[in-house]
């Protein structure tokens, strides 16, 4: 057994389109790196900041992310041998040693990414924009446009002073 502390550059494309983890961003990782039978267990967690914008707003934000996980990395004659004597495991979610290396990408991506907020927000009670003009209502919470359904758009004249002389009968 042995434990790591790491601090790496985090891989290309760690998020989603709205929030991520930037290429490069320090990412804290303390693993636990155990020999079993079957392979190398790797337990431990990864820290690191998501960045992104607010799905009401647009403003920019940031959020901690930190998971916890725990995977087996297969020898490749292991996963050979329970692909051949029917073992139900699907080969997309079994990670593999390459020799005695293993790439902890793959198991990152697939820890981290569903850990991140699917709508993040600036705050809970964040407003958004003006579905009508754009502006931020956090900054103008009093803001609001008097829309006149089309409907009734021709009586709106009626409502209106006259700007001739005559007069109605």
């Amino acid at each position: 057994m042995e434990e790591l502390d790491r601090v790496v550059g985090a891989p290309a494309d760690l998020g989603t389109d709205v929030i991520g983890i930037p290429e490069g961003q320090p990412l804290e990782l303390d693993l636990r790196l155990e020999s079993v039978v079957e392979g190398v267990l790797v337990s431990g967690t990864a820290r690191a900041t998501a960045t992104g914008a607010c799905v009401r707003c647009l403003d920019p934000l940031s959020r901690e992310v930190g998971v916890r996980f725990q995977e087996l990395f297969a020898y490749a004659d292991r996963a050979a041998h329970h692909r051949e004597v029917g073992a139900e495991t699907d080969e997309a979610e079994e990670y593999q040693l390459e020799g005695d290396l293993l790439d902890l990408e793959p198991m990152l991506r697939d820890t981290v990414v569903p850990s991140l907020p699917f709508q993040p927000v600036c705050r809970d009670d964040c407003p958004g924009l003006c579905s009508e003009c754009g502006a931020a209502l956090a900054d103008d919470p009093g803001h609001h446009h008097d829309v006149i359904d089309p409907r009734w758009s021709a009586l709106q004249s009626l409502a209106e002073p006259s700007t001739t002389n005559e007069k109605r009968n």
